[in-house]
């Protein structure tokens, strides 16, 4: 890959021959997320508030490890890795202290990475802001520069946060989500975007704490970005570009009225205060909060129950040493007491809302319900970090999240449209996520529903899995063609997360072995993928997950790879589970067959590996029309539109074609026009074809000849969707 790649005017991604380039990749890693030094998933207390004396060296995996894993992810055909850090991983130590070790740990890696031959853009993570308001993000010092005590987050609700749960084994599953609209990112998120317009006294360090917090951020990862273009060789030939802050949150921002929920807040889980009811709880307030759980239709009240009773505060009492991080904050920021009190909200005296809409209008007038807060601080917040961005690599592509499952801004009308840029959006099938269960029967048009689609939610139904599967094509294809009236033509759309949950059912194919439903499930979404003819990056591979505790991190386990499956061989062409110590009651003894040794390396460990390698275009001589895998018969197919003009030249299409689905190189191929031939060692199809509309069909001779259900045999796991 000694070339830029570039975009055309039409959104494709073109290689250096002129042909078109299919992004498709995974998530590298979950482990990012958290510490190396000391080690600190989502389900232990240790140490956790320790947040200043941390290292991210070592993560996403050992340097040593990593030909291992990068091996693993190449021999799924992958072509792109969307490479996730932190700023808590740069800045953790206090403002403007950044951890040159970690960089450089990072500069190696990226090395490896280069040098298996994948593409790669950075992804600056985050989840509900930081990992002490229950996800992923920034350091723990910009909850106390916002004034906001993490340590009484517990017993406010500020925010739920599984290293603080009583028994973390019992953290209620997706729960981490609901942090969203709890008081700390509620507030935080409003101070990032907006604190200067809904935040005035909020001066820190003679800025206002928008502009601290936004220039910390952005000034982090321009240090980062320099230090690895600093010796010249990760260039625009591998890393493609540098996304924008991950799944951004709108705070208070457009809230009608603080008593009620507001109509954006569509996921309820366990306690769900209103945001008046968070603003009391933190304030110190006992509050009867309802209890919601998460149904067919969304979620369902269950009853209410009483928080904060013993009345703590999650606001810094007013004797904390500011002089910790080195910062000097203005005397009119009153530490001690809620700073939405502070600017008028509320009356502390009476506990009554003075201003139910304080967030709903811009100090301009400009209205901020629905989603036009993103037009105006997202999209400021956007162009600052694209100008840095640039500032440092002109030419870099820059990848932009816009709001999750949210119409995008329109960049061209705004003016914020820049050359060489790509959307990214995400999508989770909800249903399957949070309740941890593939249906075949029955599921829910989400994007119809957020989009006003339907009268009543009961008209968004589909029925049956034909249906349904059309239906999450249909949702990832509306996402595509809202980004296309946003950005216009010229930008390429690529789904950066989508992925399944594998602990399915009670995590029922932990102990028989039987990961049919994770198979269709993962089947369902790649097949709306590939109708929607997306560029995409999995979600996730991460090296600590296990059985018990999943990716580490909030209960989540959507990891394509896990060391508690891990497969070797036992004797002949078999293998079977090896299991760790903690696990050692799941699965003893199940054994599979397979007829050709080599597919052995490719499948330890992984999971649900029938749907997800599979064949696909990598470079194509000229747009691709159509493709996709019938898994039932290991069929693939594509029709694309060829240029005459590269055609001409005598370079090839090349296909993936994994040995998984076609060992042995057993397979026939029917093509309109040209020859083929198989590199197997590298799972690739290459094929010479002349111009115009051209056809390909590559058939499993094992997929068409065996693909019976029979016990231990490779067609009982393929033939999973018949």
């Amino acid at each position: 890959m000694a070339f830029k790649v570039e975009i055309d005017s039409f959104g494709n991604f073109r290689d250096n021959e002129n042909r078109v380039i299919t992004l498709r990749g995974i998530n590298l890693a979950a482990d990012s997320k958290l510490p190396a030094s000391p080690p600190t998933p989502s389900h232990v207390s240790e140490n956790f508030f320790d947040g200043d004396n941390v290292s991210f060296v070592g993560r996403p995996f050992s340097l040593n490890e990593a030909d291992v894993h990068l091996a693993r992810i190449k021999s799924w055909g992958f072509n792109v890795i969307r490479y996730i850090y932190t700023w808590e991983a740069l800045e953790h130590a206090g403002p403007g202290k950044y951890d040159d070790e970690f960089i450089q740990s990072t500069i190696a890696f990226l090395r490896k990475i280069k040098d298996c031959g994948f593409y790669v853009f950075m992804d600056p993570h985050q989840d509900v802001w930081s990992r002490f308001s229950g996800g992923s993000g920034a350091p723990m010092w910009t909850l106390y520069a916002a004034g906001l005590d993490p340590k009484a987050f517990a017993q406010t609700e500020a925010a739920v946060v599984q290293n603080t749960w009583p028994d973390p084994a019992t953290f209620p599953r997706m729960t981490w989500a609901t942090n969203y609209d709890r008081l700390a990112c509620l507030t935080i998120f409003t101070m990032f975007w907006a604190g200067k317009d809904f935040a005035p006294k909020c001066i820190i360090d003679g800025q206002n704490i928008q502009d601290y917090l936004q220039c910390h951020f952005i000034d982090a990862i321009k240090y980062f970005a320099q230090q690895v273009y600093e010796d010249g060789d990760l260039g625009d030939d591998f890393i493609l570009g540098w996304e924008s802050i991950n799944e951004p949150f709108r705070g208070f921002l457009g809230n009608r009225n603080l008593t009620v929920y507001p109509e954006y807040q569509k996921l309820q889980k366990y306690t769900s205060p209103t945001p008046f009811q968070a603003i009391l709880l933190g304030a110190g307030r006992a509050v009867d909060v309802a209890v919601y759980d998460f149904g067919l239709l969304g979620a369902y009240k269950v009853g209410t129950q009483v928080v904060n009773a013993d009345g703590y505060s999650a606001w810094l009492p007013k004797d904390y040493d500011d002089s910790r991080y080195g910062w000097k904050r203005n005397p009119e920021w009153k530490l001690g007491e809620c700073v939405w009190a502070q600017h008028g909200v509320w009356d502390p005296e009476t506990d009554s809302v003075l201003r139910p809409d304080y967030f709903l209008d811009a100090p301009d007038g400009t209205r901020l319900d629905g989603e036009s807060w993103a037009e105006t601080y997202f999209i400021d917040h956007w162009n600052k970090f694209a100008d840095t961005i640039r500032s440092v690599r002109p030419e870099t592509m820059l990848f932009c999240q816009t709001p999750v499952m949210a119409v995008p801004p329109n960049f061209v009308e705004l003016g914020a449209l820049r050359s060489r840029m790509v959307f990214t959006p995400h999508f989770y099938d909800g249903l399957t996520l949070i309740r941890k269960h593939w249906s075949r029967f029955w599921n829910v048009d989400v994007i119809g529903v957020l989009r006003g689609k339907y009268w009543s939610p009961v008209f968004a139904l589909r029925f049956g899995e034909t249906s349904i599967r059309n239906c999450l094509r249909d949702q990832l294809k509306t996402l595509k063609y809202e980004g296309l009236e946003s950005f216009g033509i010229g930008v390429p759309c690529l789904m950066s997360e989508i992925g399944i949950p594998y602990d399915m059912n009670e995590k029922k194919a932990y102990v028989d072995g039987d990961y049919t439903a994770q198979i269709r499930a993962l089947d369902a979404n790649i097949f709306a993928l590939e109708g929607a003819k997306l560029h995409h990056t999995y979600w996730v591979y991460a090296t600590c997950n296990s059985h018990k505790w999943g990716d580490h991190w909030n209960g989540e386990d959507l990891s394509l790879w896990s060391p508690s499956d891990v497969k070797h061989r036992i004797s002949g062409s078999q293998y079977s589970y090896s299991l760790s110590p903690s696990d050692s009651s799941l699965m003893a003894g199940k054994q599979y067959s397979f007829s050709d040794e080599s597919q052995i390396t490719d499948t330890v460990g992984s999971r649900a590996i029938e749907a997800f390698s599979r064949p696909f275009p990598l470079v194509t001589v000229g747009v691709p029309q159509e493709y996709g895998f019938d898994i039932n018969n290991a069929v693939f197919t594509m029709e694309l539109y060829a240029d005459e003009e590269v055609a001409s030249k005598l370079v090839p299409s090349e296909i993936h074609v994994p040995d998984f689905h076609y060992p042995n190189g057993d397979l026939q191929v029917e093509v309109s026009s040209g020859r083929w031939e198989l590199d197997r060692p590298n799972q690739i199809l290459r094929w010479w074809h002349d111009g115009g509309k051209q056809t390909i069909k590559i058939i499993g001779i094992r997929g068409g000849q065996t693909m019976k259900p029979e016990k231990n045999s490779y067609g009982e796991f393929c033939a999973v969707c018949s």
